[in-house]
């Protein structure tokens, strides 16, 4: 059995993994919904009691797992209250003296001595 590496950084997951995250929702949701087609067909040769109901359920479920599975893919990891510093500083834009702009696109950093 892999062992997960244990966490040292509070970093968002990559994009990647995100939308990897989320592709498997949706092909599950989807998947639901086959599921609920093909339990409605059966339900219809098989003529269980109170199959009028059993064939609501079914509907239901392939008309609102489609939409809830968009949404759901669509949506973006919710924001951390861990670090509310970090998306207050992104509304944030700051103004330069025209100086202080100079200086800061002549600064160079050198690595060598």
């Amino acid at each position: 059995m892999k062992k997960q590496p244990v966490l040292i950084t509070n970093a968002a997951r990559s994009q990647s993994e995100q939308l990897r995250a989320r592709q498997i929702r949706y092909v599950t949701m989807m998947s639901a919904r086959a599921g609920c087609l093909i339990l409605g067909a059966v339900l219809v040769s098989v003529r269980p009691p109170l199959l009028p109901l059993w064939l609501i359920l079914c509907a239901a479920g392939m008309i609102f797992l489609p939409w809830a599975a968009v949404l759901i893919a669509n949506d973006r990891p919710p924001k951390s209250r861990a670090n509310p510093a970090a998306s207050a500083a992104v509304g944030q834009q700051r103004v330069l003296e025209p100086e202080a702009a100079e200086a800061i696109k002549q600064r160079t950093i050198d690595v060598e001595p």
